[in-house]
């Protein structure tokens, strides 16, 4: 039996991503993503962007910690060069919260 109209929203699950920081799983909606198509690397605020994506959360902890394992690098498993990276996190910044 397939359940219909408002029945159906109620059970709709919340997608989980996990930050390339922290390696945490967080709702989708939470986590800022990061896209890569065809060698470009832009900040995805939308989160429809065409291309490969990572997730990364708004904290400064986090972004921290991608730097300095090069998860962006690996994830997207090309070098990218140094002014971008100072470009991708700069651009975050106006995403950061506060942590605990």
């Amino acid at each position: 039996m397939q359940k219909t109209g408002a029945m159906a929203l109620k059970n709709k699950k919340t997608p989980m991503r996990r930050c390339v920081g922290c390696m945490e799983s967080k709702p989708k909606n939470s986590l800022v993503r990061i896209t890569c198509y065809e060698g470009n690397i832009s900040v995805d605020p939308t989160g429809k962007a065409k291309g490969r994506g990572v997730y990364l959360c708004p904290d400064r902890k986090c972004m921290e910690k991608a730097r300095k394992k090069r998860a962006l690098q690996r994830n997207f498993e090309m070098e990218i060069p140094a002014e971008t990276i100072e470009k991708i996190f700069a651009e975050l910044e106006q995403y950061e919260q506060e942590s605990d």
